[in-house]
């Protein structure tokens, strides 16, 4: 059904995609994070590609909805602050050991702990902390810019 303006169809489309786009959104970031061990990997452009998904949702449903359709979306506070926790520890951790920060573990001689072909590293802690906080941060940022300014908190 077209709406006097000619744009149902669009917004239609735009919907659809803003629900399907989460999933391989989030393939991709996780594919930026576990690239980084053989070449430049990014928690940061791995967040970012899934909050521009984020955004999408909230673009194409409004606040109320995209939280309805995704209730994690209101944990983000919690999901910001664990990522910038995790983050801080994976860098600080070898100073327990008396190493500098952000010293990689296990050593050069050690045996790296694997899951499948993953191999499990202080940086993919770092990544994915780092990946957290971004989502976090750009979701309680959307929703904040997604309500009306009259509108109070629930």
């Amino acid at each position: 059904m077209v709406s006097p303006g000619g744009r149902g169809d669009t917004d239609s489309v735009v919907r659809v995609v803003a629900r399907l786009l989460p999933g391989p959104s989030l393939m991709v970031a996780a594919g930026l994070i576990v690239k980084g061990y053989a070449e430049v990997g990014d928690g940061f452009a791995a967040g970012v590609v899934v909050a521009l998904a984020i955004a999408l949702i909230y673009v194409a449903l409004g606040a109320e909805r995209a939280e309805e359709v995704l209730p994690v979306l209101r944990h983000a506070p919690v999901v910001a602050v664990g990522g910038l926790l995790l983050a801080l520890a994976s860098g600080f951790f070898p100073l327990a050991l008396g190493e500098p920060p952000v010293s990689h573990r296990p050593g050069p001689d050690d045996e790296v702990v694997k899951i499948g072909a993953l191999e499990l590293f202080t940086p993919l802690l770092l990544d994915i902390g780092v990946f957290l906080l971004v989502v976090g941060v750009l979701t309680v940022l959307l929703h904040q810019l997604a309500r009306p300014l009259g509108e109070g908190k629930r």
